[in-house]
Order: C-alpha cells, then sequence, then structure tokens
C-alpha cells in the first residue's frame, strides 16, 4: 500500500483527462475559497480597526518569511522527481520536521526584536503564539507532497475547504466577542491544525526511520535552489509591507495590506489551483518536449483568461469594491489598490516562468534570476516610500512591468520553449480584458446610480458582456472560443 504513493506510471495512461478532472475538482475548490474569504472580509472588516490588520501584517512578513525554510524545497522535490522511494521520502519527512521545530524555537526568541522594530510591545506575544504554527506544518509537509504527486486533488480540495471554514469561523467568533487583533492570530493558527489532522487520516503513508545515503542529495540541491529562490523572492515581496509599517506605522500598512490582499485574493483562486495541477503533469511530461508545451499555453491560457479580466475589472470599479466590502473606513486603501492593479495584471501569469523552473528541474536558474531581480524591486519599493503606500505601490507596478519580458526570455532559455508561445497564449485575453475595461471606464458615468451594490453587479454584467464579445473578434475570434470550450467537452467525453 504504501508504495502507492511512489510509483506514477498508472497516472500516465489518462494523464489528460486526470489533469481536467483535477483542474475542475481545484478551481471548484478555490471558487468555494473564494466565497468564504470574502465573506470574512466582509465581516471581519467591519468588526476590526485597519490597525487590526497591521498588527497582524507587521508579524507576517517576518513569520512568512521564514516559513520557506521549514520546507527547504522539499515537498516540490518530492512532486518533481521522476523515481523516490520510501527511504527517501522519510528522511525529507524528518528533515522538514527539524527544521519546523528550529524555526519554531528561532521565530520566539526574534519576538522581542520585532517588536522594539517596530516599536510596538504588543508584537511580542502575537510572534510567540504564531511561531507554534511551524511545528504543525512542518509534520504534514511531505504528507501533500505525495498527495499532489498522485493527483489527489479532491482530497486536497477537502482539507483545505474544511481549514478555511475552521479558521474563518473562528476568527468571526472570536471578533464578534471582542478579542480584536487576537482574532486574527487564532485564525492564522487554526488551518495548520486541521489540516495535520486531514492529510494524515486522508493519507496512508507513515515515515519510518532517516536513512543515510539514500539519495536524497539530489533533492536537496534541488530544494536548496528553490527555497533560495522563494526567499529572496518573498523578501522582494514583503519588504514594502516592512518599510511601511516602519516608516509610517500600522495605519498606512493596514490600508495598504488590506488593498493587496484583497486585489490578490480572486487571482489566487485561479492561480492556486491551476499550478497546483499544472505542475505534476509537466513534471510527468519533461521527456515529451511537444506534449509539455501543449499542456504549458492551455494552462498559462486559461490563468491569463480569467485572471486578467478580473485585475482589469476591479482596476475600473476599485471603489465600489472598496467601499462594498470593507466599508467607509477603508475609503484611502482605493487608490492604493488601482496602483497595484498592473503589477496584478502580470502577476496573473506568474506559472510562466515558475512552472517552467520547477518541472524541469531548473531551480539553480530560478535562484540566478531572482539574485538579479530582487535588488530592483526592492529599490523600487525605497524609491515610493517618501510618498507612503501609494508612492511604493506605484514603484512595485513600474518595476514589474518592466521586469515581465526579460523574465520570460532567462526562464525559457535552453528550453523547448519560446517567448513567441506566450504572447501568442495571452494576447487575445490580455488585449480583450484591457478593451472592455477601457470601454466600461469611457460609459461608467453616464450609468445610472442606483445603489451600492447593484451598480456594482451592473458593471460587472457589462464587463462581462464586452470581454466575451471581444473574444470573438478577428482574427480567428470564434476558433480561439471553440478551443476554450474544449474543456468542458473533454470532461463531459472523459
Amino acid at each position: 500500500m504504501t508504495k502507492d504513493y511512489f510509483s506514477t506510471e498508472h497516472l500516465e495512461a489518462n494523464l489528460k483527462s486526470r489533469s481536467i478532472r483535477s483542474g475542475i475538482v481545484t478551481t471548484s475548490a478555490q471558487a468555494a475559497k473564494f466565497v468564504l474569504n470574502l465573506g470574512s472580509n466582509i465581516i471581519l472588516a467591519r468588526l476590526l480597526a485597519p490597525a487590526d490588520f497591521g498588527l497582524l501584517a507587521m508579524v507576517s512578513t517576518v513569520t512568512g518569511f521564514l516559513y520557506m525554510f521549514q520546507d527547504l524545497g522539499l515537498s516540490t522535490a518530492t512532486i518533481q522527481k521522476d523515481k523516490i522511494t520510501h527511504a527517501q521520502v522519510s528522511t525529507l519527512f524528518w528533515i522538514n520536521v527539524a527544521v519546523s521545530c528550529g524555526i519554531m524555537a528561532l521565530t520566539a526568541g526574534l519576538a522581542p526584536a520585532i517588536a522594539l522594530f517596530y516599536k510596538e510591545p504588543r508584537l511580542t506575544l502575537i510572534a510567540i503564539i504564531l511561531a507554534s504554527g511551524f511545528i504543525l506544518s512542518g509534520l504534514s509537509v511531505q504528507h501533500q507532497a505525495l498527495l499532489k504527486r498522485q493527483m489527489r486533488f479532491t482530497a486536497l480540495a477537502t482539507i483545505e475547504i474544511l481549514s478555511l471554514f475552521v479558521s474563518l469561523a473562528t476568527g468571526i467568533i472570536f471578533a464578534l466577542y471582542g478579542a480584536g487583533y487576537w482574532a486574527l492570530v487564532l485564525m492564522q493558527l487554526t488551518p495548520g491544525i486541521t489540516t495535520l489532522i486531514g492529510v494524515w487520516l486522508i493519507c496512508g503513508w507513515r515515515p519510518g526511520l532517516p536513512v543515510r545515503n539514500c539519495g536524497v542529495k539530489s533533492m536537496l540541491a534541488y530544494g536548496g535552489n528553490l527555497t533560495g529562490f522563494n526567499i529572496f523572492n518573498y523578501f522582494s515581496r514583503t519588504l514594502d509591507n516592512i518599510l511601511i509599517g516602519w516608516y509610517w506605522g500600522s495605519q498606512q500598512l493596514g490600508f495598504y495590506a488590506k488593498a493587496y490582499q484583497l486585489l490578490l485574493l480572486p487571482i489566487q483562486q485561479i492561480n492556486g489551483p491551476v499550478g497546483s495541477v499544472a505542475l505534476p503533469t509537466l513534471c510527468r511530461l519533461q521527456a515529451d518536449p511537444q506534449r509539455y508545451r501543449n499542456y504549458y499555453k492551455m494552462g498559462i491560457r486559461l490563468t491569463a483568461s480569467f485572471g486578467m479580466p478580473l485585475v482589469a475589472l476591479l482596476f475600473v470599479v476599485a471603489d465600489k469594491v472598496i467601499l462594498l466590502i470593507l466599508g467607509e473606513q477603508w475609503r484611502d486603501a482605493i487608490a492604493i489598490f488601482q496602483l497595484l492593479a498592473p503589477a496584478a495584471f502580470i502577476g496573473t501569469i506568474n506559472g510562466a516562468t515558475g512552472w517552467v523552473y520547477s518541472s524541469l528541474g531548473r531551480t539553480d536558474r530560478m535562484l540566478r534570476w531572482t539574485l538579479f531581480a530582487t535588488p530592483l524591486t526592492i529599490l523600487s519599493f525605497i524609491l515610493g516610500l517618501k510618498w507612503g503606500a501609494t508612492g511604493v505601490a506605484t514603484c512595485y507596478s513600474i518595476c514589474c512591468l518592466l521586469l515581465f519580458i526579460p523574465g520570460i526570455l532567462y526562464a525559457y532559455q535552453g528550453s523547448m520553449l519560446r517567448l513567441k508561445d506566450l504572447l501568442d497564449t495571452i494576447a487575445r485575453p490580455a488585449i480583450a480584458a484591457i478593451s472592455a475595461a477601457a470601454i466600461l471606464f469611457l460609459i461608467e458615468p453616464f450609468l445610472p446610480n442606483i445603489q451600492l451594490a447593484i451598480d456594482l453587479l451592473l458593471n460587472c454584467l457589462l464587463y462581462g458582456l464586452f470581454y466575451f464579445a471581444l473574444w470573438f473578434c478577428p482574427p480567428n475570434g470564434k476558433k480561439a472560443v471553440l478551443e476554450m470550450l474544449r474543456v468542458p467537452q473533454a470532461i463531459r467525453q472523459k
């Protein structure tokens, strides 16, 4: 029974149908998670103050950074490796656990320093309590990796939804009883507990003792490069929070962090499920360049076709979204929300580089690229800091746009992919998304103002109409639409 979690030959016979079914399952799960997250944001934004979210963001920049060390990229190494053994996974499991314990102790030790840096004494206890989450995650990393390797996404989706529901319910209940920022702290801890219990119940594999010389050296090298990339990438993506919190305080950081989170929320519901299915699939197709290219382009087309129009729409209706979901006290987040939109628009196809590096085992190149890009991103934060959160958001978006094409060219170098493959794949959804947003922006002043929720719904309906109509435009508009419709057709056939 245990060896079944390591072999993947049985997946290749019907890889296409498995990928499609897995994509539908994870997408459906993400839709459910999106609804839960959106509902909780609406409730918590009214029960808690912006400063409460700012306090958690201050600690999260540190704990989120340290979380990357406990995995060491070994979960992805388990998924990516063609052949793997029980001894290897057991050894990786105990490495993850040992590192998690070390990071838990380190976080608790750093708690006073975090509080001193931000000049906020309350952060000490918050950081100590959040530190306990590391060990929970370390105990479940390899179990989740094995389930992904076997493409058991239905089980994973069930665990994720249950964990999120328990987390959000905990936060809302404690917020209702006046717990303040402690409601957000408890929300951070509960998913780890639920996930740990879930994966150990569903995954039948149990770790043995670690084994020396069992062949994990190449996996450690792969994971080390991936961890190096994640560290620098995370640092470049969160230094904005650190600088804003240090220079401007929790109020400004609360506006910035919530705008960033709300803008990325719908994108994550698309990139997450597509990426979780695409990576194991592409790993199985390393030796088949044509099939690899076809699956890659299909995955990118899916993320672009749904993610790009969402971001473009949110840019136009930012004021309605912020006021409806978060309330009047969050009005200052509207401008930040819009200024971050260009970076989010490019972020909808982050998988364009990440999937290539990880699936082809080229994490060394991934690390080299982030060593080049990180200083430029940090410089953009520093340049914008003088003008507050809006300045940081503006400079960050400009930096993302400038680095996009060079990043693609470097990732594709030496692979079976070309820049033209990507541009041809994203051209139609990108043009349709931007054009539909421009049309809505021009006609929006002439639309009737009835009630905020109704106005937003009308804007969304009109945007959807414009976007889908533009898909049919020449050249080959009808063919492009038919290609997108083949996915549900293939599901019905299977």
